[in-house]
């Protein structure tokens, strides 16, 4: 019958295979892959949906999850507490973003440092948890390699905390359900931490990336991640009606087409119920692929990386599992590209979200510490600043001074060179001089050449008679009279 829940199960899981459909990407039918996708029960760990489980993928952010949980085994040790202090290496505050920025010595307590994780995932936070639970980022790594085979994750290879590019590291959509799974069941407790709608850090709210949370009913965690080589991926758990699912989708171009497809999977989840026939996370066939692909030119192509780890979300409209993905693309790089930017899924999107509720989280021991810490960061950022100005506005008046001492030694260099060029186009009249008796500066052409000499004095006056005039010689000076001589005085 039509209506028997075998037929309604053979049905619905024909629709959602050819619907779904294995979304191949590659630059021709012989590197053609499928991207990951999982739907699993958490409770009986059953498979509900699969599609290349095991297949080894970039995990980028995703990789904090597994972080979380070494964390809390050791908390659940006794090696360290939830009150342990990380620090801020030099080498964490240098990771890139996503980051908070904390100077090197920074402390923050583990459960501050766990919050930051999931919710801003912070990738120099994520590094100092590393290197001060493990003593350093290869030991922590190490542990995160032991802990992950004992838990029974089988496609898994760690090198950092944080998922930060590494070619070496890489995990599958089967591993990282068996991780959700031992983090629900056995660290009860600390749920919450994956549900985090927003941190509160001082005067600054940021928002959990995970698109899910507060716009997907009864979604309550865990953790997205990007990189250009993974795409756009999520470890996404949701409640309903006393069931908790897991669905993990990876490699999607966009966190509004991730969101989508974790949605309607969801929806296509809870619609079914896991018979005696379906195989579990352990029974999963092991991949044939060697290693990750990489989808940086199908995510990212030519252009910069997105500048965030995610992105806020899908916004705004209803959708079904019938409209799931968009169809299957065929085996070739044009029909790939095509499915892979599906215009049924950039027409859907999810209900807005709901109003954030921060959680405080903050530096040092306590909050009152972290208070002191910020109010004195903010006055030595304030005295920096002030030097700062104090040391831009005298540099500006030396410079303005030197400046006009320049400019002044120009002007008279100017007019030093103008009246030199004057000079040198009108030089003064050159005037012929008797020889040994160079003419005075006021000599000219028309001196006159004799001078008024005294007038001779008329015999009979007492004056001596000029004496006689010889043709050898010329007549002697006549002496002044004593009357002449007193008028002259």
């Amino acid at each position: 019958m039509s209506s028997s829940p075998l037929r309604c199960l053979t049905v619905g899981l024909a629709a959602l295979t050819g619907l779904l459909g294995p979304i191949l990407v590659g630059v021709g039918a012989a590197n053609a892959v499928t991207v990951p996708i999982l739907v699993a029960d958490v409770d009986s760990g059953k498979v509900i949906y699969a599609q290349a489980p095991t297949d080894p993928w970039y995990p980028a952010s995703i990789t904090k999850l597994m972080t979380t949980y070494v964390a809390l085994d050791l908390v659940r040790q006794g090696k360290v507490s939830l009150d342990s202090m990380i620090t801020i290496s030099a080498a964490a505050a240098a990771e890139p973003p996503s980051k908070m920025g904390f100077k090197p010595g920074t402390q923050l307590t583990l459960d501050n440092a766990l919050k930051i994780i999931m919710v801003k995932s912070a990738n120099d936070i994520a590094y100092a948890i590393g290197e001060s639970l493990g003593g350093s980022v290869d030991n922590f790594a190490a542990l995160m390699n032991e802990t992950a085979q004992r838990i029974g994750m089988r496609d898994s290879h760690w090198y950092n905390p944080n998922g930060l590019p590494d070619p070496r590291q890489w995990t599958s959509a089967r591993d990282m359900a068996v991780l959700a799974r031992a983090l629900i069941r056995e660290f009860p407790d600390s749920h919450d931490l994956f549900s985090i709608s927003a941190i509160q850090f001082g005067r600054a709210v940021m928002a959990n990336h995970n698109g899910l949370l507060g716009r997907y009913p009864g979604t309550d965690g865990m953790k997205t991640g990007f990189i250009c080589s993974g795409g756009f991926n999520v470890v996404a758990t949701a409640s309903r009606n006393g069931r908790r699912i897991v669905t993990i989708v990876m490699g999607q171009p966009s966190p509004r087409e991730r969101d989508v497809k974790a949605a309607d999977l969801f929806d296509y989840g809870f619609s079914q119920a896991p018979g005696w026939t379906s195989p579990t996370l352990d029974a999963l066939p092991a991949s044939a692929l060697v290693q990750p692909p990489d989808m940086r030119p199908f995510v990212c192509g030519g252009k910069k990386a997105p500048a965030i780890e995610d992105g806020p979300g899908a916004l705004n409209a209803p959708g079904s599992a019938a409209q799931l993905i968009g169809g299957a693309a065929a085996n070739s790089p044009a029909l790939a590209l095509a499915a892979f930017s599906s215009p049924a899924l950039r027409a859907r999107s999810l209900p807005p979200r709901a109003p954030l509720q921060p959680i405080a989280v903050w530096i040092g021991r306590n909050p009152a510490e972290g208070q002191q810490i910020l109010e004195t960061q903010e006055a030595e950022q304030k005295a920096a600043a002030a030097n700062t100005r104090a040391a831009k506005l005298e540099a500006a008046k030396v410079r303005r001074a030197a400046a006009l001492e320049a400019a002044k030694q120009a002007r008279e260099a100017r007019l030093a060179h103008a009246q030199a060029a004057k000079a040198a186009a009108n030089p003064a009249p050159k005037v012929a001089a008797k020889a040994g008796h160079p003419l005075p500066r006021s000599a000219s052409a028309y001196t006159a050449v004799e001078t008024p000499t005294m007038p001779e004095a008329k015999p009979g006056r007492g004056l001596a008679k000029p004496a006689p005039k010889t043709v050898a010689h010329k007549p002697a000076a006549k002496k002044p009279t004593a009357k002449k001589a007193a008028a002259e005085e």
